[in-house]
């Protein structure tokens, strides 16, 4: 799946997202936030499977020339970025804007992995009016807990086994929902680690928290909530 180049901004800062649509009038528009390593094989391949099943994919760019080489790199571009969180969420905000340009005339929707995960729901919990956004391996705490109503419909695909998010966050993060009314859909996957969705390295070598029960699941899911929300 041949991925177009599109370079846009958020202030002084240059981005550059990919973008494909299918051939086909698509279904729906969808923003994909990557991993905290930015986009990766295994990001775009899901981007591909999404055009393949009729939606418009915008893959989003989190740090632009700060994008990182390596694991090390991408800890301290990711808490670059996560350390001022209303700057944060002006860059997730940029990848939207650039989408609803793209494809104005369909419903808008987002999912993310990883710092993904947490992206789309960072963007829910800001008010963007999104049709629904799934969030899978996402974390989920926040600076900035959501105060207001949602307009999306919320799904989770979560390990279980996420040490990077402990029960106690599961939890403050089904009370926050909660306590602004929000329609969300929490899937938990017993013994499963974070990153459940990858099922290599950036080396190449195999993952050793891929999980393909989870993966499949987990997609199919997201399919079922994107064709209930669109009818």
């Amino acid at each position: 799946m041949p991925f177009e180049k599109v370079g846009y901004e958020d202030g002084a800062v240059a981005l550059t997202a990919l973008y494909a649509r299918p051939a086909a009038p698509a279904r729906a528009a969808v923003a994909v936030y990557p991993t905290f390593m930015n986009t990766t094989p295994a990001v775009e391949a899901k981007a591909a499977a999404l055009v393949d099943a009729g939606y418009a994919v915008l893959i989003g760019d989190f740090y632009g020339p700060e994008t990182p080489s390596d694991a090390d790199q991408a800890f301290a571009a990711m808490g670059r970025l996560r350390g001022d969180p209303p700057t944060m969420r002006q860059r997730l905000r940029a990848t939207l804007d650039l989408l609803r340009r793209l494809e104005p005339d369909v419903p808008q929707m987002a999912i993310g992995f990883c710092l993904g995960g947490m992206a789309v729901l960072e963007m829910a919990r800001d008010g963007q009016d999104l049709a629904a956004v799934v969030s899978f391996h996402g974390l989920l705490e926040t600076a900035l807990p959501a105060d207001k109503p949602i307009i999306p419909r919320i799904l989770v695909c979560h390990g279980d086994a996420d040490a990077l998010v402990p029960r106690s966050r599961v939890t403050g993060f089904w009370e926050e929902m909660d306590a602004v009314g929000a329609d969300w859909h929490f899937h938990s996957y017993g013994g499963v680690q974070h990153g459940f969705t990858t099922p290599r390295m950036r080396d190449g070598s195999p993952n050793p928290a891929y999980d393909a029960s989870a993966d499949r699941q987990s997609w199919a899911a997201m399919h079922a909530l994107f064709d209930e929300v669109l009818g």
